[in-house]
């Protein structure tokens, strides 16, 4: 085997080696368990709507409210994370989020839900969870080494995507045998590990990591995007969000009434994304986590982009998992690489708030790029809103690249 190989295989082991440690790895299980159930309600709030008889621009508009509130608090949250106790903002926020999937059982388990009540909840979930995001993902970088964040994040993905796999298998079987209150209810129980690990991994107390200033609460954000890198990757991770985040909140509405597939070909396809950014992550392990991958990141982005024009063009239901696993590998691949740059590059004392501007550019363009897509939907119908989306991310992505390659 030659050298740089042998290289790439240490590397991968070394970082595996985390998941072998106390913190790191109880932290690594409890959050998969959590995104499991979050994974599994992801399959049945759409096909929910659905048997509402709800319109593509009423899912559009429940990815919205999911994502949407990060435009407006995801920042407080980075200033909460950055100035405030996080185990209790995590264990606060996740508590109230928990309400929302376990209303969703008692609404579906009595025949009185609603097509609004679904978005109400949706946008509470959607609150807490701009207001506890950033808290939770700076959790990785304070239980583990500096070299080994990139590594701390790339796991991170791999049991996001490994969830992604899982959940929507999950949610099938449930579905087929339990029916959607099932789902709910497996959401709502996922939060109780994750809450109690999250108790006991921070430390008590406020951890006053700067003093806060009243006059400039978010001083910690206008340093970061005054940095031309850090400002490359957010604009690079905010066009992936809007631009390509579409295809999967419309997934269900493709492979429903574009390729007259049922909720199994659709938990399939949500599979093979999950594969596919398993794949991504894994190969992000392997990187030196001393070299500058700004190159790899944006043509990544760019392949993202041609994914999605390919998947609004294609006819056949077989080969939207095949797809779907390619675009998952390009998006997860991609945005951990510009996180792993952000959260490498900010202290410990302004990285709150440098997490929440990579949440709201990831979530918020998500959101936006929801919208946006359920409205031209009405224009230029499901495959043309999709191809739509790609075209303008590889546009957009080739913008970005000219100045940021050059910080």
């Amino acid at each position: 085997m030659a050298e740089p190989q042998l290289d790439a295989l240490r590397r991968l082991l070394r970082s595996l080696g985390l998941l072998r440690t106390r913190k790191f790895g109880t932290y690594w299980f409890a959050t998969l368990l959590s995104n499991l159930g979050f994974w599994a309600q992801q399959v049945a709030e759409p096909w929910l709507l659905l048997d509402l008889h709800a319109s593509a621009f009423v899912i559009g508009l429940d990815a919205f409210m999911l994502d949407g509130p990060q435009w407006a608090f995801t920042l407080l949250g980075g200033v909460l994370a950055d100035h405030a106790d996080r185990r209790r903002v995590i264990a606060g926020f996740q508590a109230l989020q928990m309400l929302c999937p376990l209303a969703l059982v008692v609404l579906v388990a009595t025949g009185a839900c609603r097509p609004w009540m679904v978005i109400v909840l949706a946008f509470v979930v959607g609150v807490t969870d701009s207001l506890s995001m950033p808290s939770y993902s700076s959790i990785v970088p304070s239980i583990v080494e500096h070299d080994r964040i990139p590594a701390g994040l790339a796991l991170s993905s791999i049991q996001f995507n490994l969830s992604r796999i899982l959940g929507p298998a999950l949610a099938g079987a449930l579905l087929a045998s339990l029916g959607l209150v099932a789902c709910f209810a497996v959401n709502t129980a996922s939060y109780v590990p994750f809450i109690a690990v999250a108790l006991w991994i921070l430390p008590r107390g406020k951890a006053a990591r700067s003093s806060f200033d009243t006059r400039h609460p978010f001083a910690g954000a206008r340093k970061t995007l005054a940095d031309r890198r850090l400002r490359g990757a957010l604009l690079t991770v905010l066009a992936t969000g809007m631009f390509a985040g579409p295809l999967v909140t419309f997934m269900p509405v493709l492979v429903r009434e574009q390729l007259h597939g049922g909720a199994g070909a659709f938990s399939v396809t949500i599979s093979a994304f999950g594969i596919g950014g398993l794949a991504g992550a894994a190969f992000v392990l392997a990187l030196d986590p001393a070299r500058d991958h700004r190159i790899r990141c944006t043509v990544l982005a760019i392949i993202l982009g041609a994914l999605v024009v390919l998947a609004g063009f294609d006819p056949w239901l077989w080969t939207l998992p095949a797809i779907a696993a390619l675009a998952g590998a390009a998006m997860t691949t991609s945005n951990t690489l510009a996180n792993s740059l952000i959260q490498q590059t900010t202290s410990d004392e302004l990285r709150g708030q440098a997490v929440s501007l990579y949440m709201l550019a990831l979530r918020g363009g998500v959101a936006v790029g929801a919208v946006a897509t359920g409205a031209a939907v009405q224009a230029l119908g499901t495959r043309g809103a999709i191809v739509a989306d790609g075209a303008a991310a590889i546009a957009v992505q080739l913008a970005i690249a000219r100045s940021w390659h050059r910080a």
